[in-house]
C-alpha cells in the first residue's frame, strides 16, 4: 500500500531561529498571545481579523526573506528593508504597504544628529518592523500596546481571579481594536514628536551659537557652526522627504495606501502628525538658512578682523620704511667718509666736518618732513 504524500504546508520559521526582538498576535477582541509559529500565527489572525507583529533588528538578508516566504512579501521591499541608507517613502504593492521611518534623536554634548531607519510591512493581517541603528520608538510604541501578564497570584491580590477568568483578556482596553495601520500611526507619530525634540535641541545650540558669534568676541566658530549647519542638513534628508508620502497617505491617491490600510477613521491623526511634520520641516529649513547667516557674519568679522590687521601691519611697515629712510641718509654719507683713501675731497677742510652734520641733520629733517605730509610718520 503506498502512502501519499502530505499536502501539509511546512511550518513557518519559529520567532527563536530569527533575530527577532518582540513576536505577538493581537486578537481583534484586545488579547495579546506570544508566537511560536508565525504560520499558525497569521493563520489564527485572519480567522479573528487580527494581526501579527513581528519586530526585527540586525536583519540579515537570509533571514528576511525566510519571513518573505512566509508573509509573501515583495522582493524589492525586502531588499530596501535589508539595505540600510533608504529615503522616508510609503510604497504601494498589491497586498500591502512598505514605509521607510527615519527615527532620530540629539545627541546633545556632541551636537550630533543620530539617525536611525525603520522599515515596515503594513499587510492587512500583519506588521513588521526591521530597525537598523539605535532608536526607542518601536519600543516606546510596543511598550504602550502591550498588555502586562498577570499571573494568577496577582488577580488574586486585585480580586479579579475566578473560575471564569481568561489570563489572555486584557484588564484594560488599551489594545483594543488594534490595527496595524494604527500602530503605523503610533509610529509615524513618535518618530514626528522625535523630530519636534530635536528641532528644539537645535533651537538652543543655534541660539548659543548666534549670541557668540554677535557678541563682540574674537573666539574661532566657524567649525563649530559648520559642523551643526552639517547635521541640521542630515536631520533635513530625515525629515523633508516623509512630508510627500504622508501627504499621499493622508489623500488616500491612487500613489498612496489602499483604503483598507489606512481607515478613514484614522485619517485624522495622520492628518495631525502630517501637521506636526511640516512645523518640523519649516523649523529645519529656518535653522538651515539661519545657520547659513550667522556664518556668513561670523566670516565677514573674521575677514574684517584680517583687513584690520593688515592695514595695522601696512602703517606699521610704512612707519619702519620711513624711519629706514631717514636713517639711510646718514648712514650713507658716513659710509662714504668712513672710507679711508688719502686723496678724498674735503677731507682737509676746516669746516667740513660742520657742513657734512648740516647736511645730514637738513636730509632727515626734510625727509621727516615729507613722510609726515604723507602720513606715513
Amino acid at each position: 500500500m503506498s502512502s501519499r504524500p502530505s499536502l501539509r504546508r511546512p511550518p513557518g520559521p519559529a520567532p527563536a531561529a530569527l533575530p527577532v526582538v518582540a513576536c505577538k498576535l493581537y486578537l481583534a477582541d484586545g488579547r495579546q498571545r506570544r508566537v511560536s509559529d508565525l504560520e499558525a500565527a497569521l493563520a489564527d489572525a485572519r480567522a479573528d481579523g487580527g494581526f501579527v507583529w513581528v519586530g526585527l533588528h540586525g536583519t540579515s538578508a537570509r533571514d528576511l526573506e525566510r519571513l518573505a516566504t512566509t508573509f509573501r512579501l515583495p522582493a524589492l521591499a525586502v531588499e530596501d528593508a535589508i539595505n540600510a541608507h533608504q529615503r522616508p517613502k510609503f510604497e504601494q504593492y498589491p497586498d500591502l504597504t512598505f514605509a521607510v521611518l527615519k527615527p532620530v534623536r540629539y545627541v546633545d554634548h556632541d551636537e550630533v544628529v543620530d539617525i536611525a531607519e525603520v522599515a515596515v510591512f503594513l499587510g492587512a493581517h500583519f506588521l513588521i518592523t526591521v530597525r537598523h541603528g539605535q532608536s526607542s520608538v518601536v519600543a516606546d510604541v510596543r511598550a504602550e500596546l502591550d498588555v502586562p501578564e498577570l499571573d494568577r497570584a496577582e488577580l488574586a491580590e486585585l480580586g479579579l481571579v475566578g473560575a471564569d477568568v481568561d489570563l489572555d483578556v486584557p484588564l484594560t482596553g488599551a489594545a483594543h481594536a488594534l490595527t496595524p495601520a494604527s500602530v503605523l500611526y503610533r509610529l509615524l507619530d513618535h518618530v514626528v514628536d522625535g523630530y519636534g525634540e530635536v528641532v528644539q535641541a537645535i533651537a538652543i545650540d543655534v541660539e548659543e551659537i548666534e549670541e557668540q558669534v554677535f557678541s563682540g568676541g574674537e573666539d574661532e566658530h566657524a567649525e563649530r557652526i559648520y559642523k551643526l549647519k552639517r547635521e541640521v542638513l542630515e536631520f533635513r534628508r530625515a525629515v523633508l522627504p516623509l512630508v510627500v508620502p504622508l501627504q499621499r497617505l493622508v489623500e488616500g491617491g491612487p500613489t498612496g495606501p489602499r483604503a483598507d490600510a489606512v481607515a478613514e477613521e484614522k485619517r485624522p491623526y495622520y492628518r495631525d502628525v502630517l501637521d506636526h511634520l511640516l512645523r518640523a520641516a519649516d523649523a529645519v529649513d529656518g535653522y538651515d538658512r539661519l545657520l547659513t547667516d550667522v556664518l556668513q557674519a561670523h566670516l565677514t568679522q573674521v575677514s574684517v578682523r584680517q583687513n584690520r590687521v593688515t592695514a595695522r601691519q601696512n602703517e606699521d611697515m610704512r612707519k619702519i620704511s620711513a624711519w629706514a629712510a631717514i636713517a639711510l641718509v646718514p648712514t650713507a654719507i658716513a659710509g662714504i667718509y668712513g672710507m679711508n683713501f688719502d686723496n678724498m675731497p674735503e677731507l682737509h677742510t676746516r669746516y667740513g666736518y660742520f657742513v657734512v652734520l648740516a647736511v645730514i641733520l637738513a636730509a632727515c629733517v626734510g625727509l621727516y618732513v615729507a613722510f609726515r605730509a604723507k602720513k606715513w610718520l
